[in-house]
């Protein structure tokens, strides 16, 4: 068996039991609020429009958004918990997730429920009130049952909803069967995507099978069959949900969504073992909740980017010197969030525009300054996150830069975009291994207009202190220099036989071993 397809098969308990259990608790507490969120519409006019519109707006926002948008509320929260009572709670994970789902899980159930109501024929409401039948009565008793085969109906949509989309919890922390597709991406790893999409899809089938077995029960009026479809349902659910996390592990490492922090994540999962400790690995995160899931304990260690927190956490807008600008980062660290600055790696994985070496030289491109000259006729690329950043205007102006067009993608796809010619130029990061994967030249910037990114270990105010943390982190600090980063990004990234990130990470570590010791 393929050793990819062999890795996909090993985690897939892991995944399809966080996937499960997730899903039916949505589905759990998004049916239980739908019901009485239908019956007030049906009993209130004044009730069901909002109802209705509120349910519908919330359809609208991107999945991943409203995962997202949760994790600070939860966080406010979660402090404010702290404060009054005492006692936090996780932020991160399930809870964001969680919630998230529910409110997704609502729309079908709610209008389908609304509507088998109001449609039925208002005789059968008189004959119910001519026997003596209260409201509630009439509601339980006649109303319910005639309307459940189209509640049902709203209840397989939204089951098939909610399984797709817990795929993408996966950037706030949630493990599920999007760790498949998230990390699979990112390393180009294509039978780890297809995995984690028949893995989501053969899921959502069978579920959806099953509430069939128990839509037809209830309208040809077959309790066998509610019963058969039911117990099936639950029985898979406790199965696939039993507890086979490493929740237990006493370190969290955490990790950003593309290569290099698998690497660095495992590495340094692999060093905190070496030390003897018990780690997991959290990964996947967006760039902006691994911070904040970092200062609030969320998780106690994670590889981040001098220039990242200096531009996207701090807000400055200036560019000082590297020295000064680890020494200012490091104080604010302590100062504001009590995180440590354990050290920088040894390397940068700075953002750098990128050409296709072969366009580079037909057009005499070297440096950005060439760039700016052509630039009108030329269109970029970029990843989600750098036209949002306030470093970009700079860096604009600096050079005087304006393209024919500006692209957005997700990475692995922004290179891929340059390599085909889609465009012209990509805001590449200089320690990746796909430069040399599609054999770009990285341009040179003679204006200094690019902040420095120094790969720097941050430790939790958790974990400050902790002697088990500091030996496992020490011997890496100064240790890791750009080339050989390149190259285990390029095991992961390059053409041919690419590794998994557990792999290169075992490679880096054995490669510095005259460094780390054993």
């Amino acid at each position: 068996m393929d050793e990819r397809v062999a890795a996909a098969w090993q985690q897939l308990p892991l995944y399809l039991g966080e996937h499960v259990a997730l899903s039916a608790a949505a589905m759990g507490l998004g049916l239980t609020l739908s019901l009485l969120f239908a019956i007030a519409a049906v009993r209130n006019r004044y009730v069901r429009w909002p109802v209705l519109t509120l349910a519908s707006l919330i359809q609208t926002i991107p999945g991943l958004a409203l995962l997202a948008l949760f994790y600070p509320l939860l966080l406010a929260l979660s402090a404010l918990s702290e404060q009054w009572f005492g006692r936090s709670f996780s932020a991160l994970g399930f809870l964001p997730s969680l919630l998230a789902l529910t409110l997704y899980s609502m729309l079908p159930v709610i209008r389908n429920g609304v509507t088998g109501i109001l449609t039925l024929d208002p005789a059968i409401a008189e004959a119910a009130r001519g026997v003596g039948m209260t409201d509630w009565q009439r509601l339980l008793r006649v109303e319910l049952p005639l309307a459940a085969p189209m509640l049902m109906a709203g209840v397989r949509t939204a089951a098939v909803w909610v399984i797709g989309a817990a795929t993408l919890s996966t950037p706030v922390g949630q493990t599920s069967l999007g760790n498949y597709i998230f990390a699979g991406l990112q390393v180009q790893n294509w039978v780890s995507v297809l995995f984690g999409c028949v893995a989501a899809a053969g899921l959502a089938l069978i579920v959806d099978q099953l509430l069939a077995l128990i839509e037809s029960g209830v309208v040809r009026r077959r309790p066998v069959r509610i019963s058969a479809g039911a117990f099936v349902l639950l029985a898979g659910i406790a199965v696939a949900a039993m507890p086979r996390s490493d929740a237990d592990a006493s370190y969290v490492v955490g990790a950003k969504s593309f290569t290099e922090q698998y690497i660095l994540s495992a590495l340094i999962a692999e060093r905190i073992a070496a030390e003897g400790g018990e780690a997991t690995r959290r990964t996947g995160l967006g760039s902006a909740i691994a911070f904040t899931a970092l200062a609030a304990g969320e998780i106690d260690i994670y590889v981040d980017y001098s220039g990242t927190l200096w531009a996207n956490v701090m807000r400055r807008k200036d560019i000082p010197p590297r020295a000064q600008l680890l020494a200012e980062l490091r104080d604010w660290l302590v100062r504001e969030r009590g995180v440590r600055l354990a050290g920088a790696l040894g390397f940068e994985n700075a953002y750098a525009f990128a050409m296709r070496r072969d366009r580079a030289a037909a057009l005499g491109i070297a440096s950005i300054d060439d760039l700016a000259a052509r630039a009108r006729s030329l269109t970029l690329g970029a990843d989600f996150e750098f036209l949002a950043r306030p470093e970009w205007p700079a860096l604009r102006d600096a050079y005087g830069l304006v393209f024919a067009g500006r692209r957005e993608f997700e990475s692995t796809f922004m290179y891929d975009a340059v390599a085909t010619g889609e465009v012209d130029v990509i805001t590449a990061f200089s320690s990746d291994g796909r430069i040399a994967a599609n054999d770009l030249v990285v341009l040179a910037d003679p204006r200094g207009a690019f902040l420095p990114y120094d790969a720097i270990v941050l430790i939790s105010a958790d974990r400050v202190d902790d002697p088990l943390l500091r030996r496992a982190i020490e011997p890496l600090i100064d240790a890791i220099p750009v080339e050989t980063m390149r190259q285990a990004n390029y095991l992961v990234d390059g053409r041919g036989n690419p590794l998994p990130p557990v792999a290169a990470a075992r490679w880096l570590s054995e490669h510095l071993a005259a460094r780390i010791g054993p």
